[in-house]
């Protein structure tokens, strides 16, 4: 499937102000970035740099005044998201020493406290694949997806008491309950054809198998679509845009994911 992705943030900058931003997506296993456009306004010197998670990261200044970032890109993701019940769960010691990282608590996903409540939600499941799709399958029964509910991330602790939350805050439950299982998870942001309403998305991975598999608790179905962006332990490691100095939210912001013409399939 081909589809086009497009994200316009404008700015109203006071003071010059720092940038952290995480708006290339990167080929990948499921994805193939064929075209890219990225366009800053005014244009600045851009610092381009990989991250620890290998993320493509956009360091600079935004001067004062109006600023404007806008990219777009053509992406060829699967016609169908792998799934792969019964793909079994991988012994610590014989996890890659790049997964291990996604086996610790992080900023928003607690592990301690989870041991129980994921033991009980996974009774009787087969370790792996089918313990993390009765995760989701329980996130999706007992988490409420209320989107434009939550503007700034809160940890998975919280989630689960308050009962509800946006896609961010579903991803960090689900991957809070994997990792008390010793199942490595991750989180990922990007954007999914067809989502309601539209805006950049959060879903989550799990290592199981050995390789990731995608699991997302806001969606009936695993459906096609999926344009990831950026991946990391939580919401602190896959920010689409940090800004330091006094805080300044973007005055229009917009994200828009089509089908391209039918000269792209070509």
């Amino acid at each position: 499937m081909w589809i086009e992705t497009r994200c316009q943030f404008h700015f109203d900058i006071a003071v010059p102000s720092p940038f952290l931003l995480m708006l290339r997506p990167r080929s990948g296993a499921q994805q193939w970035i064929s075209r890219e456009s990225y366009q800053l306004a005014p244009m600045v010197p851009v610092e381009e740099f990989t991250d620890l998670y290998g993320n493509l990261c956009q360091r600079l200044v935004a001067p004062v005044g109006d600023f404007r970032i806008e990219t777009s890109a053509t992406v060829h993701t699967t016609d169908e998201m792998d799934s792969q019940p019964g793909a079994p769960f991988i012994d610590v010691q014989q996890l890659p020493t790049d997964v291990l990282i996604y086996l610790l608590p992080s900023r928003f996903c607690e592990t301690e406290s989870f041991n129980a409540l994921a033991g009980t939600i996974t009774a009787g499941a087969q370790l792996g694949y089918d313990q993390v799709a009765a995760i989701q399958r329980w996130l999706r029964t007992n988490i409420a997806y209320l989107p434009g509910s939550s503007t700034v991330p809160v940890s998975a602790e919280t989630v689960n008491e308050r009962g509800y939350g946006v896609c961010r805050d579903l991803a960090h439950l689900g991957i809070a309950l994997c990792r008390s299982l010793s199942i490595p998870a991750r989180m990922v942001v990007g954007c999914l054809k067809g989502l309601e309403p539209m805006d950049l998305h959060a879903w989550f991975e799990a290592f199981v198998g050995g390789r990731w598999y995608t699991f997302d608790a806001t969606q009936a179905t695993l459906c096609s679509g999926y344009v990831a962006y950026a991946y990391g332990r939580d919401a602190a490691d896959v920010a689409i845009y940090t800004q330091f100095g006094p805080p300044v939210l973007p005055y229009f912001q917009q994200v828009t994911v089509t089908n391209p013409d039918e000269s792209h399939q070509s």
